[in-house]
């Protein structure tokens, strides 16, 4: 479990501590800031806290991909990793930071290390990693909600949809039906055989919609991770999305042709040809 607190920002990251001075410098670049300006392992950088200015040379000695965090998705900036001692030289911020965190074992660690920090000195304040990732998290759960809510809609319209179709479908074949009935064939045969007919459509729609929802991930997936370069995956088809949307169009398929059916047997076998 990680702590977090927060009394001045930082602009980069810190790495390892320094190396000795007759050792040459080190960074590591963000991956993206190597493919846009061409850079690679063992090159020459001067870094300077303005454009133009006289600053340090440092050597290129590792490259980071950028991790896989939403809240980084839309972020354009480049990250370089320096030595603590170069990054307090770059801000200027001398012995002063804003934020580091501090890992702890237990849970039980953890709320002790938090009462400690926010008495230990006026204007500290100690969050813990879970509530720091609820407090980023705000924007994807109202992203989150909204979808389920377009998720019910399209659920709700579709079994509309579905059963109007259904009983188009079965009004079509009352001729039929009425055939049946008249042969001496029961209602409940006939029910049973639309009920049957509905459930193996069903299952071919849920086959072919969970195809094709695998394809549309999958594309969605390497066109937003090429646009933004991140390895985030941006959609993804579960086992339970597939359980929950085969479960859903089995049962929608189902009631809809028992209905229709049910609508067409409750007639008089005569009245079904026109009569």
């Amino acid at each position: 479990m990680f702590l977090h607190f927060i009394p001045l920002l930082l602009a980069a990251q810190s790495i390892d501590s320094a190396p000795p001075h007759h050792a040459p410098r080190t960074v590591a670049i963000d991956e993206r800031l190597a493919r846009d300006a061409g850079l690679r392992l063992g090159d020459t950088l001067v870094l300077t806290p303005m454009p133009g200015g006289a600053g340090d040379t440092v050597i290129v000695a590792a490259l980071v991909r950028r991790p896989r965090d939403p809240s980084e998705v839309a972020r354009g900036a480049y990250r370089i990793r320096v030595h603590l001692d170069e990054l307090q030289q770059l801000v200027g911020y001398g012995e002063r930071v804003e934020r580091f965190a501090i890992a702890t074992r237990g849970s039980s660690g953890a709320d002790s290390a938090l009462r400690a920090i926010d008495a230990s000195a006026f204007g500290f304040r100690a969050f813990s990693s879970r509530e720091i990732a609820v407090e980023s998290s705000t924007t994807f759960l109202v992203v989150s909600r909204f979808h389920r809510a377009i998720g019910v809609i399209t659920i709700v319209a579709s079994a509309v949809f579905l059963l109007c179709i259904m009983l188009l479908k079965v009004d079509e074949r009352r001729r039929d039906v009425a055939a049946l009935r008249l042969m001496g064939i029961s209602s409940g045969t006939v029910v049973r055989g639309v009920v049957l007919e509905s459930a193996l459509i069903a299952t071919c729609g849920s086959i072919a919609g969970v195809g094709l929802g695998a394809l549309v991930s999958a594309f969605v997936n390497w066109h937003y991770q090429r646009v933004y370069r991140t390895p985030l995956t941006f959609s993804l088809v579960t086992g339970d999305i597939v359980v929950i949307a085969v479960g859903l169009s089995l049962g929608l398929g189902l009631a809809a042709g028992w209905l229709a059916a049910q609508r067409l047997v409750r007639q008089p076998p005569l009245s079904l040809f026109g009569r």
